[in-house]
């Protein structure tokens, strides 16, 4: 059976170490350990997790021993963003946001994972990025928190 590929952002490295979240993130990478699910992290979120404390650069490096597909942004991505940024999903401060759904499905993950449910884990967002990736050639990317896709 494929592993489903799951793009995750800082919002799930750094929920490891908080209350509400860390349940639901420290299963999510266990699953990455154990093999049942492929992580995908971005150079985005390797930028972001620099400015981290340790304990979460820690978890990234972890996360990164579990076998991760790194991927980059690049012109591709960027494209998107301005597509995005074009329907006006989210504004221009919140570039960053829509630069992980873009490097997420430029790089055909099977799913992006998030636990920022303003921006990110919305479903009339999700709608709107997913009508501007299939307008662009795009497939359509399941956005979840980590809850939802743990084994």
């Amino acid at each position: 059976m494929k592993k489903l590929r799951i793009y995750i952002d800082t919002s799930v490295v750094g929920g490891c170490f908080d209350d509400e979240f860390s349940e639901w993130s420290n299963l999510l990478v266990d699953n990455f350990r154990k093999g049942y699910l492929k992580p995908i992290v971005s150079d985005m979120l390797a930028d972001e997790i620099s400015r981290a404390p340790a304990r979460v650069k820690d978890k990234y490096r972890e996360i990164l021993d579990y076998g991760a597909e790194e991927v980059a942004t690049d012109a591709t991505v960027l494209k998107l963003v301005q597509d995005y940024l074009h329907r006006k999903i989210l504004d221009t401060k919140f570039k960053s946001d829509l630069t992980h759904i873009a490097l997420a499905t430029v790089h055909n993950a099977d799913v992006l994972v998030s636990w920022n449910f303003k921006h990110i884990v919305q479903y009339a967002k999700i709608s709107q990025f997913n009508a501007v990736n299939i307008e662009q050639g795009y497939k359509t990317i399941g956005i979840y928190s980590p809850r939802e896709v743990v084994l």
